[in-house]
């Protein structure tokens, strides 16, 4: 049986996050639109969307949220059903392995609830096929017997909600995509919202920050809340054991500092992506599994986790011979840029 729950009943721990972490985290997770900072236009969307439904008396149409890790997509489903006076089932793509196991879940669902699938890009096939008919009329077939004796029998299913989460929506197929009513892309966040987290965040956890600290943690948190809150939990130590407990400008960036966080809010990693492609590839391109093996990173984490923040940024650019650094990139490094214009490398699409 996948791993799944029903949020309003029921609360999972794992050998890695204690009852203490997760009761933290739902703390520091707003449960309605008005207490979640950033991302207006799909608030204010989501809001006409809601609205309408319960006057209609209909469920949600279903949602489809995409866009990088940390961006708060789980957090948009909570307040969504929350909104929506609705009940909310967790799972994740890769814990349903089988048919069987989605029955299960969509068989187990009442009227109203809302079921919210995160990476749903790594449904299998199989299992895909069978959300179809639940999307689009809220029934699922399901085989009886087997060979010659083997027939279908149609469940009617109560109208539910499914909401999508994926970081690679360009990995969604067509059929699965085009049954999502809403679709949304989130984006990073700004430093000024990411500030405003991280002050709203510190006055659950009693932490005593002013507005420069929550400034200087929020410009290296890459555009993200969950960086962002974590970010402020381990300057909040440091402040604690070594300073006053007062986390000022001074403070956060020592602590920051000390965690191998620089101003842009690379890490070792990103460091790692940059100096091996600039000192070791002659500025690339290079390929991904090359420049993973010499780092000794997996390739998986660079493409998925390192990657697009450095994209973002503009230090590097892929290329149909692989990556490379731009300019922005040699000059964050203080490295001397090649003589040859860097564009001839950059043309191109995506190895």
């Amino acid at each position: 049986m996948p791993s799944e729950r029903k949020i309003r009943t029921t609360t999972e721990t794992t050998p890695t996050v204690t009852f203490q972490d997760e009761e933290i985290e739902q703390k520091l997770r707003p449960s309605r639109f008005e207490q979640y900072i950033g991302q207006s236009k799909v608030k204010e969307n989501m809001r006409v969307f809601i609205e309408a439904a319960k006057g209609r008396g209909e469920p949600l149409d279903h949602v489809l949220l995409y866009g990088q890790p940390g961006l708060g997509k789980t957090t948009l489903s909570h307040i969504i059903a929350s909104e929506m006076e609705g009940a909310l089932r967790i799972t994740a793509g890769p814990a349903i392995e089988r048919a069987g196991d989605m029955a299960a879940i969509l068989n187990d669902l009442s009227p109203g609830d809302f079921l919210f699938i995160d990476e749903i890009h790594r449904l299998n096939r199989t299992v895909e096929e069978m959300l179809y008919p639940a999307m689009e009329d809220f029934s699922m077939d399901i085989i009886i017997g087997k060979g010659p004796a083997a027939k279908s029998i149609r469940l009617d299913l109560p109208p539910f909600t499914l909401i999508g989460a994926t970081t690679r929506v360009g990995l969604l197929t067509a059929p699965l995509r085009d049954r999502f009513g809403v679709i949304h892309h989130l984006e990073p966040y700004s430093v000024e919202d990411l500030r405003t987290i991280i002050l709203r965040s510190a006055g659950v956890l009693a932490v005593d920050i002013d507005e420069k600290g929550a400034e200087e943690i929020a410009r290296r948190a890459r555009g993200t809340p969950r960086i962002a809150n974590r970010l402020l939990k381990r300057v909040r130590d440091f402040a604690q054991v070594e300073f006053d407990g007062h986390i000022t400008e001074s403070v956060a960036k020592s602590a920051l500092d000390r965690l191998e966080i620089d101003t842009m809010g690379l890490d070792t990693v990103d460091m790692k992506i940059l100096q091996a492609i600039i000192y070791k590839f002659d500025g690339g391109p290079v390929g991904l599994d090359t420049l993973a093996s010499s780092i000794d990173e997996e390739a998986g984490t660079l493409e998925d986790v390192a990657e697009p923040y450095l994209l973002q940024l503009g230090f590097i650019q892929r290329t149909p011979r692989g990556r490379v650094v731009t300019r922005l990139g040699y000059a964050h490094l203080g490295a001397d840029a090649p003589e040859e214009p860097l564009i001839n490398h950059q043309i191109g699409l995506e190895e």
